[in-house]
């Protein structure tokens, strides 16, 4: 179906008139083009109507102004907005293929982008929001669901975990969705886009996706623990240079926040909407490269790691390992997450 070209006569008194224009790919939350102007490539993206379509467009421009401040770019310059028809239009950048280390760079460029908010820009977008007692409740349900014996101190862990995460503090500039497909890797190194879910927050959230193996995107991946190494001491470093402060060391109350949601299984149009856990014994489902199960499997077994040494988690240790093994054992043939992006 075509679609006309959202480029109003604000846009083109201040850009000039759009020469040639081509539809891009994008999630059925937008609608991109890649535009010809008399000075250059750019990109126009729309905003879909929707009940938070409104919101979704106040955190982009709000995020991408904010990013903007920082020394190396760390997003595509935002060239003019519409309002009023939630457009905006943004430098155009040529992607390539990431290297397989790509994650470090990543890391680092992550680091850049958290750094570029300040304790004043509080109330400029949304806190971060972590999981919840429902997130709980799920979590433990689906235990029992497994035949996996709980505790009786899990729950009190769980509950001094979800209130430590929302207590968390930080007012680095959170992406929201920083997957792969939501990075572009150019020749003068990564920017991000899509802000549409933008927050502000600690960046140990976002971090921590390297890790858990990205629980709101739809490219999983698994990397090496010395790879994993590498790119979590390149975002301490260039955290470091950008504030001059050091990150707190330990992710692992993150990880573990980021295994309770059930809603990172589906994607975003189908989250809040119903109890993704509970669907597990009863069926697998596809999203991206891996299936709701490889993706908790690869969580449970990350969390029942990092929690192994820490006194406040060790219930949940068991507990996530319990369930792994449970789940490897009723499904035998599951496999491994990706170790590469496509």
């Amino acid at each position: 179906m075509w679609l006309r070209l959202p480029f109003g006569d604000g846009l083109r008194a201040e850009l000039g008139s759009p020469r040639r224009s081509r539809r891009l790919g994008s999630s059925p939350r937008s609608r991109v083009w890649r535009v010809e102007l008399p000075e250059a490539t750019a990109v126009v993206k729309q905003i879909v109507d929707g009940p938070d379509a409104d919101e979704r467009y106040a955190r982009e421009v709000s995020a991408l102004r904010l990013a903007a401040r920082a020394e190396m770019p760390v997003v595509p310059a935002l060239l003019a907005t519409d309002p009023g028809e939630r457009v905006l239009v943004l430098e155009h950048l040529d992607h390539r293929r990431p290297a397989g280390d790509w994650i470090v760079d990543y890391a680092a460029t992550l680091a850049r982008l958290h750094a570029t908010a300040r304790p004043e820009d509080v109330g400029v977008l949304p806190r971060w929001r972590g999981p919840n007692q429902a997130d709980i409740a799920a979590f433990l349900r689906l235990a029992v669901a497994l035949d996996v014996p709980v505790a009786s101190g899990v729950s009190g862990e769980l509950d001094d975990l979800v209130n430590r995460l929302g207590q968390a503090s930080g007012h680095a500039l959170l992406h929201g969705d920083p997957c792969p497909g939501n990075d572009l890797h150019t020749a003068t190194g990564i920017r991000f886009i899509d802000f549409e879910q933008a927050s502000l927050g600690s960046g140990l959230m976002e971090l921590a996706y390297l890790r858990i193996g990205f629980p709101t995107c739809w490219c999983v991946t698994s990397a090496s623990e010395p790879l994993l190494e590498r790119a979590e001491s390149a975002y301490r470093d260039a955290w470091r240079a950008a504030t001059g402060s050091e990150t707190q060391d330990d992710l692992t109350d993150a990880c573990a926040g980021w295994l309770l949601r059930g809603d990172g299984l589906v994607e975003r149009a189908r989250r809040e909407s119903t109890d993704h856990l509970a669907r597990i014994p009863h069926r697998d489902w596809t999203w991206g490269t891996a299936t709701a199960r490889q993706r908790l499997v690869h969580r449970l077994g990350v969390v029942g790691q990092m929690t192994a040494d820490h006194a406040s988690l060790s219930g949940m240790s068991s507990l996530s390992t319990a369930m792994r093994q449970r789940m490897l054992a009723r499904w035998p043939t599951l496999q491994p997450v990706p170790t590469r992006r496509p």
